[in-house]
């Protein structure tokens, strides 16, 4: 049918009295409407008069028509009213611009109407009023008042309270819906979504049938994923409960018909909704709420997905079900049911703290094995402690934790039961898997086998240490400390310490709080050295008898500081010994290590009494152990939320003099706050409007820790505020600093955040950029990072390059040529500036810190702020932001060992030992493999050149021998000796080549061009790389590389879940087959009995032990007796002796002028 030129007929008709005329000219206008709508946009009253007369036939024609014309208007609002008014007429299922356009307006419409049903509720609270936490900040100088106003609510961040934004990823403000005003409150607002107030009832009930329509159609092709999508953002939990179960049907349908098994449509719909729950959502009330229907749901189905619960009960701290999913696989007995229950238990421990943790073992049936007997009982007698759970009976206002509310919901009947009467395993079977579960939960047994894979694994290149080492003058404190951090970084968790045997009289110059230093490092290399972390430490520990002198405090206090780094997060057998020590002592250093040891070990036990130690040093008000006792207070009460620390340390913040003190109170209170989000706002508000920089920065910090991986939009928003508005550079540096907490799970979007920033005039802004980058894009290996730092390495400020190596060296740990060109040029660059003898001390500090990083755990480590599950990984954000603390305390540096994973993939089977297996990796060797080992240049004495030998002085010779040989036969006959061809010699020793003897130093073109023919024909061999292989158990496998792994459907193990790194359980599918294991080289490697401290330190070939693994161990016998020395200039020490006199001798040097 040829097209309208124009519309005046069909327009005229519609003022016509008959209704078949009118139904006519609706019908031809509808489908010549986009080239004829601006004439009958002058006749929309007529069109709207028809479809309000209710005995028209038509109406829902007329309705359509008006909304395409009102769509090309641009009146979206109107057009989606009149849509729905059209009913069938409009066909969602066209795929043209107008239903796409109005299907959106529909879904933002439906989107607002729930939000607005659906209120957003606390996710907790802190049961008291705001303003008792507001009298602590009334000694400002702004006053009390502008800290009370802007604390007025707990809940919302940084704003008045209102109602959810459409889109939970909207960055745009909007306005609180005002039902009272005229138009709902959206008058004159462009664009504006009409107020779910002013839509007529049967416009609602429309948009909730085009609504069922859409969800269908989505059903049909199984996209559920996209109203999942809708769902949270409408906070909708109907819909997503009934998104769920309706594919969870379909998949029982399908299956039935016959279809193919694997991962499950429901399985990968659940991962879908934790992703979203824990990446998008920046509620933690409507987190908690999906969680809690998640749970629901994964408990009714007939075969659970256990590691989605999981991490479900460990986010909403219910311990009581977790250990009833442990209690209820273990005793249905069978090998797969036990391997699950052991993969959750390593999930557990993976992403609990140690009071959920206790909390869940408590609730387990009784062993005979206790903690006692967990580990041998060495220097101290360290014991578990008398209350591990210390804070049981704590006021539920002192330790708000999280989600409480949710867990006064769920009954706890069974947790009292678990507590009081605990039930006795079945039998010897069930006994010995409780055992094992406890281990695992402990940590003990993950610990063992990451030790195990970091020391066999280790890839350490001495050859760069030694290099830094050389490069750096070790009478400079700040040199001597950052050799000893490269050391520690680069074999952190190894248990390999060879460097400080093989360099005693280095290690000799370090002096004070460099001895201090060194001897925590000890700490960081055998962190997880849990068996004998204690012995190893034994000559540098404090004694009981302390009427003698027993070495330097400052080993000593380092030594403790060590300990907790060897039991981090893991401090139950050494924390009562951390406690006796740290009581005992009135030495400020060792009262310092204690509490850094105190606070690293006893990490997020919520520990009242701990709490109280702390506190009892603290009111001593020494600026040397008061920083590290703030920190420490900080540490054990990590994510509490615990109002009363709270208060005490903002009142004694206000009291003292100190900035140390009030610099590490601020600290521990940001730690206190640790993923409270929301809860943690109040104390945020009013840190950043006290007068103190020190607390302000506390502020900001909190606002990094509380939001930690969140992405939450206001807490960006603040944090860009105070970026460019404080007047305190540490303020603003750690507001930049911040971003990259904020942000770590979405790397992408910080390069982008930080371009303009990263030029800032101000130095101490770029130095934040530079961590910004560097902590949310850690491992990453990000291009638009990397461009963004390289730059900034030759920036004219000395701690802004420091910087920006320690952030490149962040980027890159791990990452190769093949996974990123640019690795090689920028290890090139650190060395060589490493090298200069003209760079600033604090760049060169950065680049051996750098150096060390980017070899972290002997290349075996990443930096890793989320657990391989996806959950936030609480040590290494605690460790990345106390690392950040070096800015003003070197020692601080180590807590960065902290964030260090293993990335390595350790198959156990049901009965937790190593297996030989292989698993397939579809990729090629070199794409994931190891950086090249740097190649040492050994210096090369110049060769003198052999002097030419001509054949003429040969004959010569051998004339003369046949003459003399005639001469000495007497009277014989003379005869002429006939002349022979010379021979060429041969390697058994014949004659040697008659001819003149070149110089070799001469160029042979052909042997060059053969050399070329070989270096092509080798590129062609890498070119022609096969792709895939297969790797063994315990093998170093990327986070990167996981996406490319397969295990053979046939193999004899088969793993329990995705593999995901770290620890996989194996389900053995011959169990009555003999079996292969792997040998375990850590547990073989003995303990050098260490010096006592005041002897003479054993040289390197007596420190070797007698071993197959000889590597480590020694070092940190033979360095006891180097630290524990008295420095000659500490107080109280031990003079330094005398030097003998002696004589110049000035003929010597007259002569050797």
């Amino acid at each position: 049918m040829v097209g309208l030129t124009s519309a005046a007929g069909l327009v005229g008709f519609l003022s016509e009295p008959d209704p078949a005329l009118q139904a006519f000219a609706l019908e031809r206008l509808n489908d010549e409407i986009e080239s004829v709508w601006t004439e009958v946009s002058g006749s929309i009253g007529q069109i709207e008069a028809l479809y309000e007369d209710e005995s028209f036939s038509h109406r829902e024609l007329a309705a359509l028509v008006l909304s395409k014309v009102y769509y090309q208007l641009q009146e979206y609002n109107e057009a989606m009213v009149f849509a729905l008014g059209a009913g069938d007429q409009f066909e969602i299922e066209n795929a043209e611009e107008y239903e796409e356009t109005i299907v959106a307006k529909c879904i933002d419409t439906y989107i607002s109407l729930c939000a607005m049903h659906n209120p957003p509720t606390p996710a907790s609270s802190t049961n008291r009023s705001a303003t008792d936490m507001g009298d602590n900040f009334g000694a400002n100088a702004n006053g009390a008042a502008n800290a009370t106003a802007s604390m007025t609510s707990a809940t919302t961040p940084f704003s008045l309270s209102h109602l959810p934004s459409r889109s939970l990823l909207s960055r745009e403000d909007e306005q609180a819906w005002d039902s009272s005003a005229p138009g709902g409150g959206n008058a004159g607002i462009i664009g504006a979504h009409p107020h779910p107030l002013t839509l007529p009832n049967n416009v609602k009930k429309s948009l909730q049938g085009v609504i069922r329509r859409l969800f269908e159609s989505c059903y049909e092709v199984k996209a559920y994923k996209q109203v999942v999508g809708i769902a949270v953002e409408a906070r909708n939990m109907d819909v997503l409960r009934a998104a769920i179960l309706r594919a969870s049907q379909d998949e029982k349908k399908s299956k039935g018909k016959g279809a193919s098994t694997g991962f499950s449509q429901t399985e990968e719909l659940m991962e879908y909704v934790l992703d979203i729950c824990m990446n998008v959502v920046q509620e933690r009330g409507l987190r908690n709420e999906i969680l809690k229907l998640v749970l629901e749901l994964l408990n009714d189905i007939p075969s659970p997905d256990y590691f989605a619960i999981a991490r479900c009960v460990v986010y909403l701290d219910q311990h009581a079900m977790a250990s009833s999913m442990l209690r209820q696989l273990v005793q249905k007995g069978d090998g797969r049911s036990l391997a699950i229950a052991y993969q959750l238990s390593f999930d557990l421990y993976e992403n609990g703290t140690q009071e959920f943790l206790q909390k869940v073992m408590e609730e387990l049936p009784e062993t005979e094995e206790t903690e006692k007997t967990d580990l041998p009982q060495t220097n101290g007698n360290p014991v578990a402690p008398a209350t591990p759970q210390a804070n049981d009976n704590d006021d539920a206002a002192e330790s708000d934790q999280l989600l409480s509310e949710l867990r006064d919901s769920v009954p706890q009947t069974s947790t009292i039961v678990a507590s009081r009467t605990k039930p006795k395993p079945e039998s010897e079977d069930e006994k010995k898997a409780f055992t094992s579960v406890k281990g695992i939960l402990r940590g003990t047994t993950s610990i063992e086998l990451n030790l195990e894979f970091l020391f066999r694994s280790s890839h350490s290149d001495k050859a760069v240490l030694n290099k830094v080492r050389d490069s750096m003058e070790a009478r400079n404190s700040i040199f001597h400390t950052s050799v000893t951090l490269a050391n520690a970084f680069m074999n952190a968790g190894t248990t390999i310490d060879s460097f400080f045997r093989e360099n005693l009289e280095w290690l000799g110059k370090a002096v004070n709080w460099s001895k201090f230093t060194a001897t925590a490092a000890l700490g960081v290399i055998h962190r997880g050295n849990i068996g004998q972390g204690q012995k190893l430490l034994e000559p540098y520990l404090p004694k009981e008898n302390q009427n003698a002198n027993q070495g330097s405090a400052y080993s000593q206090g380092g030594s403790l500081y060590a300990l907790g780094l060897i039991y981090t997060n893991h401090g139950t057998h050494v924390l009562d010994y951390l406690r006796s020590q740290f009581k005992a002592t009135q030495e400020e250093v060792v009262q310092h290590g204690g509490a850094l040891g105190l606070g690293v070990a006893g990490m997020a036990t919520g520990s009242e009494e701990i709490y109280e130690e702390l506190k009892n040093v603290l009111y001593q008000d020494s600026a040397i152990n008061g920083e590290a006792v703030g920190l420490a207070m900080g540490l054990v009460m990590l994510g509490t939320g615990n109002v009363k620390a709270l208060e005490d340390m903002i009142q004694y913040a206000h009291d003292t003099q100190h900035e140390k003190i009030v610099r590490g109170l601020a600290m521990g209170m940001a730690l206190i706050m640790y993923a409270r989000q929301e809860a943690a706002d109040e104390l945020i508000n009013g840190l950043l409007d006290d007068a103190d920089p020190a607390l302000r920065y506390g502020g900001i910090m909190t606002v990094a820790l509380a939001y930690c991986g969140s992405g939450s939009n206001k807490a960006v928003r603040k944090l860009l505020h105070v970026a460019v508005s404080d007047v305190s550079d540490d303020v603003r540096r750690a507001a930049v600093m911040s971003l990259g907490f904020v942000l770590f799970r979405k790397p992408g979007s910080v390069p982008r955040m930080v371009e303009l920033l990263s030029e800032s005039y101000n130095p101490h802004v770029r130095y934040g950029a530079t961590m910004a980058l560097g902590i949310a894009c850690a491992g990453t290996g990000l291009d638009e990072a990397i461009d963004l730092l390289e730059p900034m390495t030759k920036d004219s400020v000395d701690f802004v390059r420091q910087g920006a190596y320690i952030a490149l060296a962040m980027i890159l740990v791990q990452q190769n040529e093949a996974m990123n060109p640019k690795v090689t040029a920028i290890r090139a660059q650190l060395q060589k500036s490493i090298a200069d003898r003209h760079e600033d001390a604090m760049a060169k500090f950065g680049c051996a810190l750098a150096l060390g990083i980017i070899d972290a755990g002997g290349r075996n480590c990443t930096i890793g702020l989320q657990t391989q599950t996806g959950n936030l990984n609480m040590e290494g954000i605690v460790g990345m932001a106390v690392f950040t603390q070096y800015w003003y305390w070197f020692p601080l540096s180590h807590f960065l060992s902290l964030s260090f994973t293993p990335t390595a993939i350790i198959g156990v089977d049901a009965n937790l030992e190593l297996p030989r297996f292989e698993f397939h990796s579809n990729t090629r060797p070199s794409m994931f493999d190891y950086p090249p080992v740097q190649e040492v240049k050994t210096e090369e004495a110049p060769e003198k050149v052999k002097t030419a030998v001509l054949s003429t002085t040969a004959q010569a010779k051998r004339r003369k021998l046949a003459k003399e040989r005639r001469e000495g036969r007497g009277g014989s006959m003379d005869v002429d000796v006939t002349p022979t061809t010379p021979k060429a010699a041969h390697d058994d020793g014949g004659e040697a080549e008659d001819k003149m003897d070149m110089d070799e130093n001469v160029v042979d073109t052909g042997k060059l061009a053969e050399e070329r023919d070989g270096a092509s024909a080798s590129k062609r061999k890498v070119e022609r790389e096969r792709v895939g292989y297969e790797m063994e158990n315990m093998s170093r496998v990327l986070p990167a590389q996981i996406k490319y792994l397969s295990f053979d459907a046939r193999g004899r193990y088969q793993p329990v879940k995705k593999p995901t790194g770290g620890v996989i359980l194996l389900d053995d599918t011959q169990p009555d087959e003999p079996k292969a294991l792997l040998e375990l080289k850590a547990k073989k490697k003995t303990t050098v009995s260490a010096a006592v401290p005041g002897q003479q330190p054993p040289s390197a070939g007596d420190a070797e032990p007698a071993t197959p693994a000889p590597r480590g161990g020694g070092g940190a016998a033979a360095a006891a007796g180097v630290l524990t020395a008295v420095d000659e200039d500490e107080e109280g020490g031990e003079e330094a002796p005398v030097p003998e006199e002696f004589e110049v001798d000035e003929d010597g040097e007259e002569e050797g002028v």
